[in-house]
């Protein structure tokens, strides 16, 4: 299902954009989202989980419209939000977390329990279902992110920088967990990396600051890259020659 932005602007000052009349449409499958710092990467995911309002504009989600508050509970059922730190919450195991999460949502208390442990079994993580969530690593903190929004059954799912900090292997595991969720949900996923973009994603979004430079397919991102270039390098290159452009 596709989220819709239509000439959407926003700043946390009165004068100062970090958006500024964007229009965007998100289609279902992988979406990556490149761009700088301050390019307004997480501003757009925050106004994409209903977390921001813009000052102007319009988000959408099929006849789901966020600024109409009839419709945001709904909206806010079917998007999933994994901002760039998972906090535990004092004094819950992580299934308990998964589970809040879904009450959060809207669940009864019982169908939150029930979908917590199919939850956090998808993402690798019902060996330590009754472990407290504050034990987690990092990576599995990410891992109990995703649980969060799978168990409310969300479509579209945010991701701000979800690979940040983790190791090379934390990131090979995420990468594969996010290949095997593609059934599951849309993704919507902001990084600064560029490596395995033509084996995770679907389409490309390239923001800077607050501005859209780029919206296509992962296979016409890559080929803006010189002919010259390797293979491995085309995605770094792509993004290169776009941002420098800008600047």
């Amino acid at each position: 299902m596709t989220i819709h932005l239509s000439r959407c602007s926003f700043g946390y000052r009165r004068r100062d954009l970090v958006l500024d009349d964007l229009t965007l449409d998100l289609p279902s499958g992988c979406v990556v989202l490149l761009g700088p710092n301050g390019a307004g990467k997480s501003t757009l995911l925050a106004l994409l989980a209903s977390a921001l309002r813009p000052r102007a504009g319009s988000v959408t989600l099929g006849d789901l419209d966020t600024r109409r508050r009839r419709d945001l509970k709904r909206y806010r059922r079917q998007v999933g939000w994994l901002p760039q730190q998972v906090t535990p919450v004092p004094g819950l195991r992580v299934r308990e977390q998964a589970a809040y999460a879904g009450w959060l949502k809207g669940l009864s208390r019982r169908d939150a329990w029930d979908r917590s442990l199919e939850a956090i079994e998808r993402v690798g993580l019902r060996e330590l279902a009754e472990r407290s969530a504050a034990q987690l690593s990092g990576g599995q903190l990410r891992r109990l992110g995703i649980a969060q929004t799978l168990v409310h059954s969300a479509r579209v799912v945010l991701m701000d920088e979800p690979t940040a900090g983790l190791d090379p292997a934390q990131r090979k595991v995420f990468r594969s967990l996010l290949d095997d969720l593609k059934d599951q949900a849309s993704f919507v996923v902001s990084t600064h990396q560029t490596e395995d973009l033509a084996d995770s994603y679907d389409s490309v979004v390239l923001l800077d600051q607050g501005h859209l430079l780029f919206q296509g397919s992962t296979v016409s991102f890559l080929d803006l890259a010189p002919g010259e270039v390797a293979q491995e390098r085309r995605a770094e290159a792509a993004y290169a020659g776009l941002v420098e452009e800008e600047v």
